[in-house]
């Protein structure tokens, strides 16, 4: 067991994972209040499809990840099984909802926001989610968060917010700057998946990785990655075409004589 590991194992149940207990509390609440008199109400799949996210989220922050597979799934909880519940929650709308007229329009503003448009693209959530996995396993990125509490926290942080973002600009219902068409947003996913499939089979071949753990190790962690990530990414495609409606060209008017 590495040093930053063991401390995280020895330390019980770690006090940031009952953040994401606290955010759902906050997100029960405004829909809650959705059921006032004079208000639009709430979805209660989307409700559950946050709580499920919270609760994906604490037992990726409360895993024991002692050892190299147990730090694997770990990041399919963080990275990709919770943000993508999470995002499915429409929190981002409910907000909106929530929100007084002032604030929910400086939000919309932000949202707009060129800057923003480059962030929400799913290509960006490529490069951060895919990017972010070579970088650590390539690099001794990953050596230096097994001596370092601080850094893997903030790894985790990155993985969340990474893998939130590539999930919110796939097939997030809540509104943001113009996403590509559908067929765009399948090709960058299907290039999501042969990322995480090539990285995942040179952990396998222990091939180009800076990663210290025994070849059994190496191939339970791989195997972990290969088929939990497919997994999530098949979630997303699902969650993607369930919620595509095809544009159908106009008709052409009737020609009279």
């Amino acid at each position: 067991m590495t040093p930053a590991h063991a401390g995280h194992t020895a330390g019980g149940f770690p006090p940031v994972a009952l953040v994401p207990l606290g955010m759902f509390w906050l997100y029960l609440a405004a829909a809650l209040r959705q059921r006032d008199a004079g208000r639009p109400g709430w979805n209660h799949r989307r409700t559950a499809s946050f709580g499920l996210g919270a609760a994906l989220l604490a037992a990726g922050l409360a895993w024991p990840a002692g050892d190299l597979p147990g730090h694997m799934w770990q990041h399919l909880l963080l990275g990709m099984l919770a943000p993508l519940a999470m995002v499915l929650g429409a929190p981002g709308t409910l907000a909106l909802r929530t929100l007084d007229r002032r604030a929910g329009r400086a939000a919309v503003r932000l949202v707009r926001h060129p800057v923003a448009r480059v962030a929400a693209h799913p290509v960006t959530g490529l490069l951060l989610t895919a990017g972010g996995l070579y970088l650590l396993y390539l690099t001794p990125l990953y050596r230096a968060t097994l001596t370092s509490l601080a850094l893997h926290g903030l790894v985790h942080l990155h993985f969340v917010l990474a893998g939130y973002l590539f999930a919110w600009s796939i097939a997030g219902p809540d509104p943001g700057p113009h996403r590509p068409r559908v067929p765009v947003r399948l090709l960058v996913l299907g290039v999501a998946v042969a990322a995480h499939a090539a990285i995942a089979q040179l952990l396998y071949a222990d091939l180009l990785v800076d990663v210290p753990a025994a070849g059994d190790e190496l191939r339970d962690a791989a195997t972990v990655m290969y088929y939990g990530g497919d997994l999530a990414e098949i979630l997303l495609a699902l969650a993607l075409l369930v919620s595509w409606r095809p544009e159908r060209a106009a008709k052409p008017a009737p020609v009279r004589a």
